[in-house]
């Protein structure tokens, strides 16, 4: 069972694209499973921030009815034959951080027992869509959806905030309006089915070797969200890669498992699952005794529709590494300014993760 969000800006094309996702998913033989989106349903019906006592009200109210949505589909999913199960979330629980402060966020969550970290890494997942007040501000329209009032200046605003608020995911992409709509709909569904790993589950990663990166800057950048990382690497199988990952922040975890092929090259067949901490502390009695555990903080960083990780390593203090996974070996990556790349490392063993946790 896989779960996913599509999210983005007022008029980025969501509905359309939703539309999209279950006709290409359901030739491929896949349940698709929608939950629909909690701020219309709720808007719609009036109850709305601007009905409740406080904003905060409001919010503690569309966190609820959409935890609950998402558990009913959840257990639903559960009960079906077909072992090829995606739900489709309509926005999810991280769009309703961009009208609030982190601290009302905070609350809000807590009001559900859940934390920010747990509610932002329960999806698989992430995809935005840019809404078209940038880019494509001539088809900017309200009449589709009654319950969207944003001027283009607040769609073009509202749709950074979002991305701000999803920026931390392990895996989010952002799809612009750099070609028309039919191009960027196909390309939303390319990127599903790469994340789905059709016909094998593939990624395409470059590394890159960089100067230590200015960590003030980073902390300051809207875009950009730090998580703490332990990799602890098991005992294998020559050619494969078993390790077990706990990431978070401010004492909030979430626990990952994962099994890579060792390929040359910028692929790699990578498969993940998730794991609770039960599972996760009886997964490291298996730890490979040869490899350290490997902590680092891993900075997230959102520019020009890139989403690039930041690795940091308490090991170094004149250089980093940054990664970033394309949807094409030949796909051109742009870098801030503010990065400073020495050289591509990508095939070069000694950067490798597994190969860090053995010689630091």
């Amino acid at each position: 069972m896989i779960k996913i969000v599509i999210t983005g800006g007022p008029c980025a094309g969501k509905t359309t694209g939703l539309t999209w996702i279950h006709n290409h998913l359901s030739r491929m033989g896949y349940t698709v499973l929608f939950v629909p989106e909690t701020a219309t349903e709720l808007i719609s019906g009036g109850v709305a921030p601007w009905t409740c006592g406080t904003n905060l009200d409001y919010q503690k109210c569309q966190l609820r009815l959409q935890n609950e949505k998402e558990e009913i589909f959840e257990q639903a999913a559960a009960t079906m034959k077909n072992d090829r199960i995606v739900i489709v979330c309509d926005r999810g629980f991280m769009d309703n951080k961009a009208y609030m402060t982190d601290e009302e966020f905070e609350q809000a969550a807590a009001f559900i027992g859940k934390n920010p970290v747990e509610l932002r890494d329960s999806y698989d997942a992430v995809f935005h869509l840019v809404t078209a007040a940038k880019g494509a501000e001539e088809y900017y329209t309200k009449a589709n959806n009654e319950a969207r009032y944003e001027t283009v200046e607040q769609a073009a605003a509202l749709d950074d905030k979002l991305i701000a608020a999803w920026t931390g995911h392990p895996h989010l992409r952002v799809i612009d309006n750099s070609t028309d709509f039919e191009e960027k709909m196909k390309k939303l569904i390319n990127e599903i089915i790469l994340f789905l790993g059709e016909p094998d589950p593939i990624e395409i990663e470059r590394k890159y070797l960089i100067e230590y990166p200015d960590l003030e800057w980073l902390q300051s950048n809207p875009l950009c969200r730090s998580v703490e990382i332990v990799q602890t690497y098991l005992k294998a199988p020559e050619g494969e890669e078993y390790r077990v990952r706990r990431r978070g922040e401010n004492g909030h975890y979430t626990y990952m498992e994962t099994v890579k092929s060792m390929e040359k090259g910028p692929k790699r067949v990578q498969i993940e699952r998730r794991l609770d901490k039960e599972h996760y502390l009886e997964l490291l009695e298996e730890a490979d005794p040869a490899r350290r555990p490997l902590v680092k903080t891993r900075y997230y960083l959102t520019y020009e529709k890139q989403y690039f990780e930041i690795d940091v390593y308490p090991f170094w203090d004149h250089q980093a590494i940054v990664e970033i996974e394309l949807s094409d070996e030949n796909q051109t990556v742009n870098f801030p300014p503010e990065i400073k790349v020495i050289r591509e490392v990508t095939e070069e063993e000694e950067f490798r993760n597994a190969s860090l946790a053995l010689n630091h």
